[in-house]
């Protein structure tokens, strides 16, 4: 599902890195023929693959139902295509199901819990290779049957919010290997009853190649882990601890061998790569009649090191065999986390139906107040915007709600990437397994803590509880996130106190705005989770409320980031953070914008944190078009211009209503006021007449007041008290 940690703290410096040239030596030219794909022998360097402007001479072009495609180019012209990709997708990915993620259905793997190097499965083949096949099947055609059914799609497709599903196949359904072999047998059954579901009840179905044959990655989703290594041999105490490390050394070799010391490819696994373009012929025969199936993302979350050059080819080799069968089918490749016009600007050019994704989350961010969320969020428009220029059509496949990376196994079975979680997390009982009674090592056992085997860092199953997303609290009135409270919040809400709702409801609506009001469209991970995990699942967030069931199109959600592009915040100094990180980001800011930073040698204190309120809102302010977000390495956070707004999407998050209740317009402090002197003074004459004799006789002698102490309505109210005082005889009104 998401290639997490490394990925996202590489992938801007390597975003930039002339990585194209770094592995041109390894690329390989294929020609199409006959959907035959073919060593191409007199290719020996790839670098002339890098998408050239100008098509070959000698290229004559193939010629498809709508099109011609150039495979010295990577170009198309002619394109007389009838259906270009105007629908815009709202899906949400069906992950779990048909590639096992130990993070989405915990339960399935509670069983490899305190279990040694020979017991334990972490992924979906080592799932397959510890059970072996028979017993493997038995469970996997168990988990196929319950964790995606008919009443599922239905409410997916009636809450009027989805009308696309993301499936994650294995490449092991469609060209069985190693321990996959008869462990997955029955898949493509589940597989092909599903698109019938999505067709009754008229949803599209995007198939997504989500593994690799030696991981694509390096990670879980990839259906392997690559680089695991056990260590319990080499500990020292206490004896007999199981322990394992995956996190330091990352590697994937679908491509080939990854060499960690050079950073590169020493060689090309051809093999793999025609056993991927296999599995692309597989699904296309398969499915190319379909009438469910909206396309095909033929490999997910190649991780940023991959020879870009490679990557494109096997694009558009996979793309000549899907147009060659199913005309109408659109095109999906993943960004390879290298989501910018450098890497993809002009690829594939005037080529009908594909599209570009990207995976946008927000859990492995530094702790931040909501704000921070909420702008990030927004700013994601200048690059899907920047992207569909250069490219054309981008729909971020995978995002989800998660503001932190509590989720338990989120980063790997029992395992944790270093330093993760940032913040405390809530603990809450463990669900209860999905399947039943009849699923192994099920019910945990409550009076039990923490099992191996032990990874880098750690999260599980203790005394029944499992770690889950952290609550987001409500701001105290004048404080709002401008206050440091967010620092110091307990995981769990105190009663009273937890503005999860808000926050969630005001997050949704800025990233559909965001992906979907300038690109075509999003798919949410995931569509449920094992565990009560509402930022990770599509059906709990419409349940809460979070994401609206029915129109995604109403002002709440298309005006959703209008404070945000307004420029109605500041890029403030973080007060909280320490004075090396302030300097840090303030020296970035000044490089960037080619001025010198020096001075800053000299300063300390309050002086470095008022000059860095200053530096990071200009740099923000001239750069938030582009895309510039205010962080600067966690010494930046976004605080709101104390002023009112026209119109007001947020009148649901108390943290917008604080600040606003700052400028309380004159009128309504007169009136208020007034109000205050006239019912404190009734207050303060009732309780007089009440309580003293003497006022009440005074009242009553007044002759000012005889007009109102001799009617009906002041003789019933206060008549017996002024008897019992010794007054005069009142009348008899009857």
């Amino acid at each position: 599902m998401i290639v997490r940690s490394l990925a996202a703290a590489l992938a801007t410096a390597l975003l930039l890195s002339p990585i194209d040239a770094q592995y041109a030596k390894f690329g390989i030219h294929r020609n199409l023929v006959d959907n035959n794909v073919v060593d191409d022998p007199s290719s020996t360097d790839a670098s002339d693959e890098d998408t050239p402007s100008i098509t070959d001479p000698e290229d004559s072009g193939i010629e498809f139902k709508h099109f011609v495609a150039y495979s010295s180019s990577h170009i198309c012209d002619s394109d007389s295509h009838a259906l270009p990709f105007n629908n815009q997708i709202r899906g949400v990915n069906l992950g779990g199901w048909m590639v096992l993620e130990p993070w989405i259905t915990p339960s399935l793997f509670y069983q490899f819990l305190g279990g040694n190097e020979t017991a334990v499965a972490m992924d979906h083949y080592s799932f397959c290779a510890v059970l072996g096949p028979e017993q493997g099947n038995k469970q996997l055609r168990r988990h196929w049957e319950t964790w995606v059914t008919e009443d599922i799609v239905r409410t997916l497709a009636q809450s009027g919010a989805v009308n696309s599903l993301r499936v994650p196949v294995g490449d092991f359904m469609f060209q069985p290997y190693g321990p996959y072999s008869s462990c997955v047998d029955g898949a493509l059954e589940y597989l092909d009853r599903l698109l019938d579901w999505a067709r009754s009840y008229g949803l599209s179905v995007l198939l997504d190649v989500h593994t690799q044959k030696d991981s694509q990655n390096g990670f879980d989703n990839s259906g392997q882990t690559m680089n695991f290594r056990w260590t319990s041999g080499i500990n020292t105490w206490p004896r007999d601890l199981t322990t394992f490390q995956h996190w330091p050394i990352r590697a994937a070799n679908w491509m080939g061998t990854f060499d960690n010391h050079a950073i590169n490819y020493t060689d090309i696994n051809h093999d793999n790569i025609k056993h991927s373009i296999k599995v692309v012929e597989e699904i296309v025969d398969r499915y190319h009649d379909h009438p469910a199936v909206l396309g095909l993302e033929p490999v997910n979350e190649p991780w940023e090191l991959t020879p870009l050059d490679l990557l494109k080819q096997f694009y558009w080799d996979s793309y000549l065999i899907v147009k060659k069968k199913a005309p109408y089918w659109k095109f999906i490749m993943h960004d390879s986390f290298r989501f910018t016009p450098e890497a993809w600007g002009g690829f594939m050019k005037g080529c009908p139906d594909r599209a570009l994704d990207t995976h946008i989350y927000q859990a492995w961010m530094d702790p931040a107040p909501r704000t921070t969320f909420y702008g990030n969020a927004c700013a994601q428009k200048s690059q899907i915007a920047l992207m569909e220029r250069e490219f054309g059509p981008v729909v971020v496949g995978e995002w989800s709600l998660a503001t932190d990376n509590c989720a338990m196994w989120l980063n790997g079975f029992n395992d944790n990437l270093p330093g993760f979680p940032r913040s405390p997390c809530k603990y809450i009982p463990c669900s209860p397994p999905y399947m039943g009674e009849e699923q192994p090592g099920t019910p945990l056992p409550v009076g039990r803590g923490l099992q191996g085997p032990y990874g880098t860092g750690m999260s599980g199953p203790s005394f029944g509880l499992c770690p889950v997303d952290r609550d987001w609290l409500t701001e105290r009135y004048n404080r709002g996130e401008a206050g440091s409270s967010w620092v110091h919040d307990p995981p769990e809400a105190p009663r009273g106190r937890d503005g999860t709702d808000e926050v969630m409801t005001h997050l949704a609506a800025k990233k559909i705005s965001a992906f979907s009001g300038i690109g075509h469209g999003f798919y949410f991970w995931n569509f449920r989770t094992d565990l009560n995990n509402p930022q990770w699942s599509y059906m709990l967030a419409l349940e809460r409320g979070w994401i609206p069931k029915g129109n995604l199109n109403d002002d709440s959600i298309t005006k959703a980031c209008e404070r945000e592009d307004s420029g109605a915040f500041l890029c403030n100094a973080n007060r909280d953070a320490p004075e090396k990180t302030i300097k840090a980001g303030v020296g970035y800011a000044l490089e960037r914008e080619g001025k010198n930073s020096t001075y800053l040698d000299s300063m300390t204190g309050d002086e470095v944190y008022d000059e860095a309120d200053e530096v990071f809102n200009d740099f923000w302010q001239a750069h938030r078009s582009e895309g510039a977000t205010c962080d600067f390495g966690g010494a930046a956070v976004l605080s709101e211009v104390n002023k009112t707004h026209t119109v007001d999407y947020y009148n649901t998050d108390d943290f917008y209503n604080v600040l606003e209740i700052n400028e309380f317009p004159v009128w309504k402090i007169v009136l208020f006021a007034v109000l205050g002197v006239v019912f404190g003074g009734l207050a303060g004459f009732t309780i007089a007449m009440k309580t003293s004799p003497r006022f009440s006789r005074a009242v009553r002698s007044s002759q000012m007041l005889r007009p109102v102490t001799s009617s009906r309505v002041f003789r019933q109210s206060f008549g017996n008290l002024m008897d019992a005082a010794g007054f005069e005889e009142i009348p008899n009104f009857d």
